[in-house]
């Protein structure tokens, strides 16, 4: 075995060690039974140090900074020089599973934790951190960690209430955090040089390529758009088929097209039709409006601009023919985030090493790289997950790709802080 790899067996222990460390996670829950853990909860904070343990046993220094999350620092052989932070959070939606997230902190600690064994120092810092929220459960504002340490809290979020009332400000001084302190969570630039993610796929590519791991080349963009079809309802015994004016079957129209003229442009572009009502919504009466919901994802934003212009064209057309309206607003827009190339061709090394092959993906699924790359270059590695399924208890990764997944991870850390 090559210097400074991890060999089979020790790749093994350390994936043994993630599964029963994800298991534990998974105990601590605000509902029996599910696993359900939301920022600044009681189980937030048990999470931060069971975890911060874990990496104070790999021989990390230890702290949790001013907006609840939970980091460490294994020390380059200079005192005092930049670091790689690896990462992913703590937090799930409700009833969720035990990897999405948590997997991504406790391969960064194996990390860690080899090279501490080892007691092998890099020329670069490495810091791994335990974002406290990412999923946006409790708040429905989202990366309020990784916001954090980039310093790009908005002035609202501190009065954004949950659900029960309690302002974000509130959940702080609850566990200890002040809210007037959150500028202190920011990093300076030049104290961090990259930032590595590794998290489950949450979709089924790997898994139909027989590969266990995979490198991502975008955090998928994403539109958001509310429509409505407004024809004229009308008795449905009465008004003959070609006097109609139904939005229902417009909007199904549409939906057919949507789903086929997605599959021409580009196997990467995804569009869903979520959500869909009708009115007035009784057996005998022809629908006078439709309600849907359109979601657009793809990993660069010009195709899917275009993706979404083509879409709304259609509709406006289908709805003209037809002799009603449409109408589309946008309520939400985020930009693809493209992983940096450097750390893609590191990745890609690695994992060629481990599994002989490297597999190029997108991410349909937003992380806390989105929020990390507006300061600092990110890469991101993917494990596979069974079945693709994720935010859902059946989540489910193997241990032997865990195993590789650490084995490619240390490749890349080593590979990163050591080569200019």
């Amino acid at each position: 075995m090559e210097r400074g790899l991890m060999n089979a067996d020790d790749a093994a222990r350390s994936a043994a060690r993630v599964m029963a460390r994800c298991d534990a996670l998974a105990e601590i829950s605000e509902t029996a039974g599910q696993l359900t853990r939301v920022y600044l909860s009681p189980e937030h904070m048990r999470a931060n140090a069971r975890v911060g343990e874990w990496m104070r046993a790999a021989g990390m220094q230890v702290w949790q900074d001013e907006v609840g999350n939970i980091c460490g620092r294994y020390e380059a052989a200079r005192p005092g020089a930049p670091a790689i932070l690896l990462g992913s959070h703590l937090d799930t939606v409700r009833n969720a599973g035990r990897y999405d997230g948590m997997l991504g902190v406790l391969t960064a600690i194996e990390v860690v934790q080899w090279l501490h064994q080892q007691q092998r120092r890099l020329p670069l810092a490495v810091e791994i951190v335990g974002f406290g929220d990412e999923e946006g459960t409790r708040f429905g504002i989202t990366l309020l960690g990784s916001r954090g340490i980039t310093g790009q809290w908005p002035e609202s979020w501190p009065s954004h209430p949950d659900g029960n009332s309690i302002t974000v400000a509130q959940a702080m001084q609850d566990v200890g955090l002040d809210a007037a302190l959150i500028g202190l969570a920011a990093r300076q630039q030049e104290a961090i040089v990259a930032y590595l993610e590794l998290h489950i796929e949450q979709g089924p590519c790997l898994e139909q390529a027989n590969l266990p791991l995979g490198v991502v080349t975008a955090i998928n963009g994403a539109r958001r758009l509310s429509c409505v079809f407004t024809g004229e309802a009308g008795h449905a015994g009465t008004v003959p088929m070609t006097q109609r004016k139904d939005a229902l079957a417009a909007a199904a129209e549409w939906m057919v097209y949507i789903e086929q003229r997605t599959q021409q442009l580009d196997p990467q572009l995804v569009a869903t039709v979520g959500t869909l009502s009708c009115a007035p919504g009784a057996v005998n009466v022809i629908p006078g409006e439709v309600n849907l919901t359109l979601d657009v994802r793809g990993p660069q934003d010009q195709p899917l601009a275009a993706l979404l212009s083509d879409l709304l064209t259609q509709a406006e057309a289908i709805a003209l023919r037809r002799g009603i309206s449409f109408s589309a607003d946008e309520y939400y827009r985020i930009a693809a985030t493209a992983c940096d190339p450097r750390l893609q061709q590191a990745f890609s090394a690695a994992v060629t090493q481990v599994q002989g092959a490297s597999m190029l993906l997108p991410s349909g699924a937003g992380h806390d790289a989105i929020a990390i790359a507006e300061r600092w270059p990110v890469g991101m590695l993917f494990v596979r997950c069974d079945r693709g399924i994720s935010h859902h208890p059946a989540e489910s990764v193997r241990e032997t790709d865990v195993a590789s997944a650490i084995q490619a991870y240390l490749h890349t850390v080593q590979h990163l802080a050591t080569v200019p």
